[in-house]
């Protein structure tokens, strides 16, 4: 994952130039809070970036949120479902793709709905559409 200040998000592909651009999961997104909770079980720190989600919020608690939508900035993204941990979360903390596995630990993707510029720092916050 490359971090970078600011990203370009188009509706219906996701973010440009990233890997999976069109695909079905669009964008993925971490809460940091949980992150940082679950590997502090392990008495470690870990840079959230070695999920390899592509937005990291805090804040939000994603479990369960299927179908809602997630305003940041001017962009939309509604919730597809729950990210599972791969078998690189061992790789970079043993035991930590365990960890989070349940409630959504790993994080949560999502489809672009509305698209724009997200950069860090903007509110992400839960809206209610009709």
């Amino acid at each position: 994952m490359d971090p970078v200040e600011a990203a370009d998000v188009e509706a219906r592909r996701g973010i440009v130039g990233n890997l999976h651009y069109g695909g079905r999961r669009q964008v993925t997104l971490l809460d940091a809070d949980e992150w940082e909770r679950r590997v502090a079980t392990f008495g470690a720190t870990l840079d959230p970036s070695a999920r390899r989600a592509n937005l990291l919020v805090r804040g939000l608690d994603l479990a369960g949120s299927r179908g809602r939508v997630l305003a940041i900035a001017g962009c939309r993204i509604r919730i597809g479902g729950e990210t599972k941990p791969c078998e690189r979360m061992d790789e970079a903390l043993p035991g930590l793709r365990e960890a989070l596995y349940d409630r959504w630990g790993g994080g949560a993707w999502g489809g672009v709905v509305q698209g724009g510029r997200i950069a860090v720092g903007d509110q992400a916050v839960w809206i209610d559409e009709p």
